[in-house]
């Protein structure tokens, strides 16, 4: 069966659009939807918990995050998220797809609350409990990037898979701009129930006692959505793919998929007998790997490193960079809940204006332009709108210019999102073999994940300013946001030269583009094809 795709792999390769591509859209969706807003609404409170937790009487400014506290509650979840792309990501391909899908949900809803009840008399046990707590959290968060790409790829049709991949990817989009509403909403209710003078007035009563319980309620409403979607994920049964190619059983392929499709899709007993012959093929550590798919594995993995080192530092502390243009006023002009309201705000119009129509103009486009054309740009107009903010960096600080630079600012958002951000996720998931398709997307997802670690933790010590007086409290001097600035720029224009190694998958099936039609030889010689040739299941 060289070359000769199975009838269920083909039923669903050419299948129509149909109600199950949506539904698989909104599951796998809900868990992405998940991870932005558990990963993204910690920056929405972390000025909050340096208030509550770190307050020094006779200060001139409220109290902050140590810089060690402030990097450790930033990034302990990316290094989970990292730990768990590469353990479920491999797992998926051992014990299939649906089987450890649920296991990531779960731990997801248990952290996300068990984040917010963090508990302790001190700052130091308080603060504690929360990183342990978002470590396994991101570990969760981890294992859904490689899960979901993987069974979204698996089971789209070749026309619009790359459209369905980045509409789960797009959820991203709406959990930031959840979370952003969210917080609005809860620091004005409780602005409007416990009013308090701002800092410079009143530093004791700036920060209320009930400010303790907006940062515990916006960490823990992130395990709703992930708790609304798990009995609907034990429901979807295993792909056909890893059902019939790696798990080797065809006739079940052919059985789940005539549910799915509500076709009868003939089970074709001569080719499932020839799969079961099969070699297993090559695996990840061998030269053929190497040969076949090395420089594919380096084009995935390196363009994610780069984009996400970008794309985090800038999402993460954004609120320091409207704080830097004068769009947030200083924290001793507000107190600790109006301060979570005006931060959110500013993260919300961001999404609203350009992460989330990032997210969708990819969704639109991906499978008219292709990703390495949506990818190529993407970076390309990253590099030229951070140089543009960088190079004139003083005078987007004037105040007449600071809309300029907010505009400019969300471009380069735009630009990352109808670009690599979401091709980054797309393209792994369907250019290696299936059965280690879960594996290299895991990795490739990981090493976006160690450029978001450099990103978060580089930047807040990149970006202080030159003059150790003026930086943060507890900082060194670092080398400024406009040379920060012009660093990411470069980081960006690495990102489209290694985008040259990432091969197009436009339109193709999953099997072509990992050379599994060709790799489908039984041990002993193929049987030549019927004089009816292939059959093709008919489209519902």
């Amino acid at each position: 069966m060289a070359g000769e795709q199975l009838q269920v792999l083909n039923a669903l390769d050419v299948a129509k659009t149909q109600w199950y591509h949506f539904t698989a859209i909104i599951i796998a969706g809900m868990g992405f939807f998940t991870d932005a807003y558990d990963l993204f609404c910690i920056s929405l409170v972390t000025k909050l918990l340096g208030r509550i937790y770190y307050h020094v009487d006779g200060m001139e400014k409220p109290g902050s995050l140590p810089p060690n506290v402030s990097a450790a509650v930033n990034g302990v979840a990316f290094c989970g998220t990292l730990a768990g792309q590469l353990f479920f990501g491999w797992l998926g391909d051992k014990l299939g797809r649906k089987k450890v899908y649920g296991m990531t949900l779960m731990l997801m809803v248990i952290c996300s609350v068990a984040s917010g009840l963090s508990f302790g008399h001190t700052p130091k046990s308080v603060m504690a409990t929360l990183c342990f707590f978002r470590f396994w959290l991101g570990f969760g968060i981890g294992g859904d990037y490689p899960l979901s790409a993987t069974i979204m790829s698996e089971y789209a049709n070749k026309k619009t898979r790359g459209a369905f991949i980045a509409a789960v990817f797009a959820m991203q989009g709406f959990g930031i701009l959840a979370g952003g509403i969210f917080a609005i909403i809860l620091s004005s209710s409780f602005n409007a129930m416990f009013e308090a003078p701002s800092y410079e007035d009143d530093a004791l009563r700036s920060t209320v006692p009930q400010a303790d319980y907006v940062w515990r309620i916006i960490l823990m409403v992130g395990a709703l959505p992930a708790a609304l979607t798990y009995y609907w994920r034990m429901k979807m049964p295993e792909t056909a793919r890893y059902t019939a190619l790696v798990a080797k059983n065809a006739k079940q392929a052919a059985s789940d998929m005539s549910k799915v499709l509500q076709m009868d899709i003939e089970a074709e007993p001569q080719k499932i007998e020839q799969i079961k012959e099969q070699k297993s093929g090559f695996g990840l550590f061998t030269k053929e790997f190497a040969k076949r798919h090395g420089l594919h594995l380096l084009g995935t993995t390196s363009t994610w490193f780069l984009l996400d080192i970008a794309f985090y530092s800038q999402n993460l502390f954004q609120k320091d960079i409207f704080s830097a243009i004068g769009w947030i006023p200083s924290a001793k002009s507000m107190n600790a809940i109006d301060e979570v309201y005006r931060i959110a705000r500013a993260q919300t119009l961001i999404a609203l204006c350009s992460t989330v129509p990032g997210y969708w103009f990819t969704v639109a486009f991906i499978d008219k332009m292709g990703r390495f054309a949506i990818q190529l740009m993407g970076f390309f107009f990253m590099t030229v709108f951070m140089f543009a903010l960088a190079i004139p960096y003083d005078h987007w600080t004037h105040k007449d210019n600071r809309i300029g630079f907010v505009i400019m600012y969300s471009l380069t958002f735009f630009f990352a999102n109808f670009g690599p951000n979401a091709t980054t996720f797309v393209v792994p998931a369907e250019i290696f073999p299936a059965r280690l398709r879960s594996t290299c997307h895991g990795i490739s997802a990981a090493s976006g994940k160690l450029g978001a670690i450099v990103g978060a933790f580089g930047f807040l010590y990149l970006a202080q300013n030159q003059d150790k007086a003026k930086a943060d409290a507890g900082y060194p001097a670092g080398i400024g946001v406009k040379n920060s600035l012009i660093v990411l720029g470069v980081v960006n224009a690495l990102g489209f030269l290694f985008t040259f190694l990432v091969p197009e998958s436009k339109g193709k099936s999953l099997e072509e583009m990992s050379g599994e039609n060709e790799d489908n030889e039984p041990q002993g010689e193929a049987e030549p094809p019927s004089s009816s040739g292939r059959r093709t299941a008919p489209v519902a």
